[in-house]
């Protein structure tokens, strides 16, 4: 097993002797810009994180649960049988009011299997093409699972806001460009890892895992 330790941007690494005190976690998944979020909330409690490009022979989940809570506790628990080590893992959908909360649990795969981002995005502008503004309303939501010995657990986080008609912004990915969160002037992706660690579905749901994780850890 490969390990090594994901730090959030201008955050120092901790020295040799406190690596050794650190508590494992393991991110189920292999999106650099999740892991990038996630260790971000994740070091300051003390945690070694990561991820499956760590692990040598890391499952690979099939994502075919019909909802996000069976998603994510499905990737959670085969990352803990695989190896070991207290997994966590989310599935985050984008739900758009005007579509019946499509696309949903199939967020990732809009435009079909192993899309890009934006592939994804072209669908979802060509579904919404000529629906006024007022009626673009979504939201994003994330549930994250944490699983380990006799430890199964689910959190959520949302937000709302609007789609725009046209995408905006290079931070993020997936749907970043083209969602604006209720109450601001700039896309997702034209905010900074910080500001979107303070007011994003996955921060608020990953506030929740780091409040259980830091009674239970």
């Amino acid at each position: 097993m490969k390990q090594w330790l994901h730090f959030a941007h201008g955050k120092k690494a901790p020295s040799k002797l406190n690596i050794k005190m650190m508590k494992q976690i393991l991110i189920a998944t292999n999106n650099k810009h999740k892991v990038e979020e996630i260790s971000a909330l994740l070091l300051p409690l003390g945690f070694n994180v990561l991820s499956l490009a760590d692990i040598t022979n890391a499952p690979k989940t099939i994502e075919d649960r019909p909802t996000l809570e069976g998603n994510a506790l499905k990737k959670a628990r085969e990352a803990f049988q695989s190896t070991g080590i207290l997994s966590l893992a989310d599935d985050t959908g984008l739900e758009v009011y005007y579509l019946e909360l499509a696309p949903g649990v199939f967020s990732a795969r809009y435009a079909g299997e192993n899309v890009s981002y934006a592939e994804n995005n072209k669908k979802l502008l060509s579904a919404l093409r000529g629906v006024p503004q007022r009626r673009r309303g979504a939201r994003f939501r994330t549930v994250i699972a944490i699983v380990g010995k006799e430890v199964e657990t689910t959190v959520e986080g949302m937000i709302e806001g609007e789609i725009l008609e046209n995408e905006r912004g290079t931070n993020g990915f997936g749907y970043d460009p083209l969602f604006l969160p209720k109450g601001f002037t700039r896309a997702y992706a034209e905010l900074s890892l910080e500001e979107k660690n303070q007011i994003s579905h996955r921060a608020r749901a990953m506030q929740k895992a780091a409040e259980f994780l830091k009674k239970n850890f």
